[in-house]
């Protein structure tokens, strides 16, 4: 399969994912508060539309000292099942330029691949606490044999976390094993650990920690990075955002994968219902 032809597969997948959002906008009454959207967007499994671009900048990668930019695009699109139950459809497609990281010299551009979860989550919370747990999916997208695994792959995924107040704090965790594709490409068996914290203020104004933790056990490697994150909730235009920003800490992981700093920013567009 050619590049370009990979690339116009992903783009469609992109957009069907996207699609819902679209029809959803013109049925939208945005009345909540600032604090109610922050608290919301703290909560992975809520009941909100959003779109976050999260771009990821790391330095200092190997021995040839590499670079590497992670845009994610990761839409967020709730499905009500029924009045008690909701399915909250999670996709992270990763837009990835990397610079001497697999070589001196080396230039790799293109898509990742592509990861969606479908939670299961109530609708109602019972003394703050917050659970969702469903499949996740490993899609093979990427456009250039550096940045994709060349394997289908499934799962399990689950969150818990629980909201008091102005302050949001839990984990989410996913396993993937891959199924199918290529057989000259290694077998996927991969955990990843998030545990996070948020404290909110009411101008939607908000302070977080979170560390994302990858045990990857076929190759029997752990990378762990901390990020601190300032965040907050404002308008562009008529367009509900959220703008996020804060350093990337390594903190485990060998030498090939684990950077020497990086910083992360995060543009949402949100949909209030």
């Amino acid at each position: 399969m050619s590049v370009s032809t990979r690339i116009n597969r992903a783009i469609i997948i992109l957009l069907l994912f996207l699609f819902p959002p679209l029809y959803s906008i013109g049925q939208e009454k945005p009345s909540e508060s600032a604090e109610e959207l922050a608290k919301k967007l703290a909560n992975p499994v809520a009941n909100l539309i959003s779109v976050p671009l999260q771009n990821n900048t790391d330095f200092g990668i190997g021995t040839n000292n590499g670079s590497k930019n992670t845009l994610n695009i990761q839409p967020v699109i709730p499905i009500r099942i029924n009045s008690k139950i909701n399915l909250i459809t999670r996709y992270i497609l990763p837009v990835i330029s990397q610079h001497d990281v697999t070589g001196a010299g080396s230039k790799q551009t293109g898509l990742s691949d592509l990861t969606a979860t479908a939670f299961f989550s109530p609708v109602n919370s019972k003394n703050g606490i917050i659970w969702g747990a469903g499949p996740a999916f490993l899609i093979p997208t990427g456009t250039n044999d550096f940045l994709t695994t060349k394997k289908w792959g499934i799962g399990p995924s689950a969150l818990i976390l629980k909201q008091v107040k102005a302050l949001t704090f839990g984990f989410l965790v996913n396993q993937l094993w891959s199924f199918a594709g290529s057989i000259e490409r290694a077998e996927v068996n991969q955990l990843f650990l998030q545990p996070f914290f948020t404290h909110n203020w009411k101008s939607g104004a908000g302070l977080g920690l979170n560390a994302e933790i990858t045990q990857n056990w076929a190759a029997h490697t752990t990378l762990a990075i901390i990020s601190p994150i300032v965040s907050a909730v404002t308008k562009l235009g008529s367009q509900t955002i959220s703008v996020a920003v804060g350093p990337r800490i390594p903190v485990a992981g060998p030498s090939e994968l684990r950077p020497d700093f990086g910083y992360r920013a995060v543009l949402t567009f949100v949909f209030p219902k």
